[in-house]
């Protein structure tokens, strides 16, 4: 039987995220992801319902992050979903879904809290590549 664990989000970080280390030395770093979903209903209200993720990235991945990247930041994520249990200190079980991540890309732009990915200049040197004729092909 086939199995596919696979997960595609861009959102925006809810809180900075937290750099840990293992015992390993090997670094963690946990952040909250928010993704937004709009859609008219039939009544003809705009409704919107935001989904809140937990994420969780490993080595250097998990230091890039937490170099670069803080509340509200957009973030395009690949991951799978891993399911944690553990024993609270009630004694109560406890458990929660959590994205691991595999590979990620930064959106907006650098030092923004997201929106465009091109750089200011864009626009200038895009003027200057333009030829003066007004032949359209």
């Amino acid at each position: 039987m086939a199995n596919l664990n696979k997960m595609f989000l861009i959102g925006n970080l809810t809180r900075d995220p937290q750099l840990s280390y293992l015992p390993s030395q090997t670094a963690v770093v946990d952040f909250g992801l928010a993704t937004n979903r709009t859609w008219t209903g039939q009544d003809g209200q705009k409704k919107e319902q935001v989904c809140f993720v937990d994420c969780r990235a490993f080595g250097k991945q998990a230091e890039t992050l937490n170099k670069y990247m803080n509340k509200g930041k957009s973030i395009f994520i690949e991951g799978r979903l891993d399911f944690d249990q553990w024993t609270a200190q009630d004694g109560s079980k406890r458990s929660k879904h959590r994205v691991t991540v595999e590979n990620f890309q930064f959106l907006g732009s650098p030092g923004g809290a997201g929106g465009s990915s091109s750089s200011p200049d864009q626009g200038a040197s895009d003027e200057a590549e333009k030829p003066d004729d007004d032949i359209p092909f």
